[in-house]
């Protein structure tokens, strides 16, 4: 059984494999313990690196198996990144790879739902339908022209309303020639013979009022 069988706990070839979810599931498990095992051995190393420090003039041996034990955990905690990066890869291609299946799901069933929504539809049938709804359309404008008409004049309707055309275009065209006629008209000649005058009572009075205003102004001066 592979390294990724056992991991996901797959059985042999009859055995059914696990679903996305599952899958998905079980590497973010993965991912949580791997995350705390480098904070234990950040820790680890960290401890060595200060016991070094401790006896690198005291204790030589001592600080130099601290510092094996350091490399070692550092070489843990890089396998470890690398394992951590790989996980993360295959999580996430299965997180897409799962979005893209539920897409391509719900498509299928929008599909099949049409197609049961148009299962009792022809096109056929549409037509001669829509050309069923046109002709009782056009019905009933036919109806409502006929409704439309007054009542009493039968055929000689046509008739009748033509002949009242043209007494109306008969009487615009007298009222047009009535109008154009008035610019013939003469105007009235100004009169040759010379206005009458003033009578003498009114002139007299009126140079009356005239010696009057001078004494007034002379007085005022």
């Amino acid at each position: 059984m592979s390294v990724f069988g056992k991991l996901f706990g797959g059985g042999g070839k009859g055995g059914k494999g696990p679903s996305p979810q599952e899958a998905i599931q079980k590497l973010r498990e993965t991912e949580e313990m791997l995350t705390k095992k480098q904070e234990y051995l950040e820790q680890k190393i960290d401890a060595e690196l200060l016991t070094a420090k401790k006896n690198g003039t005291k204790n030589k041996r001592a600080a130099l198996q601290a510092l094996k034990r350091k490399k070692r955990y550092e070489k843990q905690l890089a396998q470890i990144d690398g394992t951590l990066s790989t996980i993360e890869f295959q999580r996430e291609a299965l997180e897409n790879a799962n979005t893209n299946t539920e897409v391509l799901k719900n498509m299928g069933l929008a599909a099949k739902a049409m197609k049961t929504a148009h299962e009792n539809m022809d096109i056929d049938k549409v037509d001669d339908l829509m050309q069923d709804i046109t002709e009782q359309q056009e019905l009933a404008n036919e109806i409502s022209d006929a409704i439309s008409k007054p009542i009493g004049f039968g055929e000689d309707y046509d008739e009748l309303l033509a002949e009242l055309e043209e007494l109306e275009q008969e009487e615009l065209d007298k009222n047009l020639l009535e109008i154009g006629g008035t610019e013939d008209v003469p105007l009235p000649s100004v009169p040759s013979n010379p206005l009458p005058k003033k009578p003498v009572a009114q002139k007299k009075r009126e140079e009356e009022d005239e010696d009057d205003m001078e004494e007034l102004k002379a007085w005022a001066m």
